[in-house]
């Protein structure tokens, strides 16, 4: 027998400081909030979210090296890349690469890379 997987929930990333973590995905990438009582805050996009925990305060259970900076993601947009550039720049969010054209999961895809407060590799494609 072997697993079928279908499709990315959820991941975890890790805060430095939630409230300016939670601000740039909402501000930036148009991620939708949501806070709940004793349990992780999340930012929710398409039918995927981030639970957001702060690093030192982790929910459990939890990665064995839970630290603030350490993801490295993906994002697939419907929004032109050309348009995620400006925005970007309009928010003042810095450029590391890109556009620049890579490998995705199913095909190629055109990247810009940037990093979040926590310094965190964020890369935001567009399937060519």
């Amino acid at each position: 027998m072997t697993i079928a997987i279908d499709h990315l929930d959820h991941m975890v990333i890790y805060a430095g400081d939630l409230e300016r973590t939670l601000d740039f995905y909402s501000r930036v990438l148009g991620m939708r909030v949501e806070r709940k009582v004793n349990r992780p805050s999340s930012l929710h996009f398409g039918a995927q979210k981030f639970n957001v925990h702060t690093a030192g305060r982790e929910f459990s259970p939890r990665a064995t090296r839970a630290m603030a900076g350490s993801a490295d993601f993906c994002l697939i947009a419907s929004t032109p890349i050309d348009d995620v550039v400006a925005h970007l720049r309009n928010c003042d969010v810095t450029i590391e690469l890109g556009p620049t054209e890579r490998d995705g999961a199913t095909g190629k895809i055109r990247s810009v890379y940037f990093r979040d407060p926590d310094d965190n590799l964020v890369e935001v494609s567009n399937y060519i």
